[in-house]
């Protein structure tokens, strides 16, 4: 086994290595280029769309928009989110969090392109329901129904790991620290809960992540304002410290901090950063594909904003509060590090034992919804390859493997999930890069045409009031 988890190690590297991040980021910027910038210009406009009241009710889609959005929210804010900044500023420097807000600028593209192509090449299944995602836009699209395939396997494995066992058992460790209840409680329960909601599949799983994402969201951002704000003074040096630190990487600090180079503040701020919002794995469109919507671009335009909130928004309180608080600066990677190293920046912020509760809470609401949105992913994935007659028994599954990741030693699950996770990405990206066309077409459909009479309608509106 010992052998095994160094060839999965080695194998992991070489996944999430410079070329896959030089891919990732470089299709982010390709599609930036392409669309003419319109992740950047259109972001009010999206934000608008992704929280308006007036959601579609018409058009073809098991959700609405919002519910889409947050369901991929659900399974992109996790783990990561605390304890994936955390490493990366152990590991890079704080101008890592710089490099994780490139990463999330570039990659709100990558999501406008994927959620394109996903509502664009959607079926209707034997169910009555929407399917889509990279399996779908790489068969019916890029007419490579193999890549297609592959992708599902990936994405129906790695579930169980990435997106379900390495939750439960940040879960489960979490509760027990801070409430000290056994693992094994833990995991019976989050596997009811988890049951309670996925049965009833994406239309169950959309309403209730319409609800939990946004509380947990802004139960956590609220936490770490509050360390912000009382320590508003220290705001702009711990920017101008993340900035230099991008451009000019971090000498040793005694006692503590190792120190790190530009290329480490680089490497370890994109690598999180994708790993954060997943941007370019292909995961997110699989939810978009459920939206009930006109036309591709306006869902498009809803899934980027999930970029920009679960890293420029969500991320960047963790990045702030661990550079603010200075305790960063005592951790290395042989002692505090990940949750632990957030939780001691909070516990420091705040008084008493808040710290502490907020992190974990945190943990908690975000790994769980987490479970959520990736038990839809891999469901859908397994009903690719094997049709709507795997949906019960892969949920039914997927319900044991959450009670069994609560109590389980995860190093090779987790390196394992982390590589096919990984290897999703690679026919993702190249059914983004070589129907890019396809993105630029509808996109330019949309704003020539639809978005223009929508503006002009609401100009003569004002007018004749």
């Amino acid at each position: 086994m010992e052998i095994i988890g160094k060839v999965m190690g080695q194998l992991n590297s070489i996944v999430w290595g410079p070329l896959m991040l030089t891919l990732l980021v470089g299709t982010g910027i390709y599609l930036t280029i392409r669309i003419r910038f319109a992740s950047f210009r259109y972001l009010p406009y999206a934000l608008k769309l992704a929280f308006s009241k007036n959601q579609d009710k018409t058009s073809k889609g098991d959700i609405s928009h919002f519910q889409a959005l947050m369901t991929a929210l659900a399974a992109t804010i996790g783990t990561g989110n605390i304890a994936g900044v955390a490493t990366a500023v152990t590991l890079g420097g704080p101008g890592a969090v710089f490099w994780m807000w490139v990463t999330a600028l570039v990659g709100m593209a990558t999501k406008f392109g994927e959620a394109v192509l996903a509502v664009k090449y959607r079926v209707t299944d034997e169910n009555g329901e929407m399917a889509g995602g990279p399996m779908y836009y790489l068969e019916h699209g890029l007419k490579k129904k193999w890549l297609g395939i592959l992708f599902a396997i990936f994405g129906a494995v790695a579930g169980f790991g990435i997106g379900n066992m390495v939750q439960s058992n940040s879960v489960a460790a979490a509760i027990k620290t801070t409430f000290n209840v056994p693992p094994l409680v833990t995991g019976i329960a989050l596997a009811a809960l988890t049951a309670l909601v996925i049965i009833g599949g994406i239309k169950s799983i959309g309403r209730v992540t319409a609800i939990l994402v946004p509380f947990m969201a802004v139960f956590y951002i609220i936490g770490g304002m509050v360390i912000i704000v009382a320590n508003i003074a220290l705001l702009p040096e711990a920017m101008a410290f993340i900035l230099k630190a991008a451009f000019a990487g971090q000498a040793p600090i005694a006692g503590g901090f190792a120190g790190a180079m530009v290329s480490q503040a680089i490497r370890f701020g994109v690598a999180r950063g994708v790993f954060s919002n997943e941007a370019g794995l292909g995961s997110a469109p699989i939810a978009a594909a459920a939206a009930r919507t006109d036309h591709p671009v306006r869902q498009a335009l809803v899934s980027m904003t999930g970029t920009f909130l679960d890293t420029i928004v969500v991320c960047s309180i963790t990045g702030l509060v661990l550079a603010i608080t200075g305790v960063w600066t005592q951790a290395n990677p042989s002692s505090l590090t990940g949750a632990a190293l957030t939780t001691a920046a909070f516990s420091k912020g705040l008084p008493g034992n808040w710290g502490g509760i907020v992190v974990s809470i945190g943990i908690i609401l975000f790994a769980y919804s987490t479970i959520l949105g990736w038990a839809y992913y891999g469901e859908k994935c397994a009903q690719y390859i094997l049709g709507s007659k795997v949906l019960l028994p892969y949920r039914m599954l997927w319900v044991l493997f959450v009670a069994l990741g609560a109590v389980a030693q995860l190093t090779f699950v987790w390196d394992l999930a982390d590589t096919l996770n990984g290897l999703m990405a690679v026919p993702n990206l190249i059914g983004l890069l070589l129907l890019s066309n396809v993105i630029v077409k509808e996109t330019r459909d949309f704003f020539d045409n639809v978005y223009k009479k929508e503006k002009d309608q609401a100009k003569a509106a004002r007018i004749a009031a």
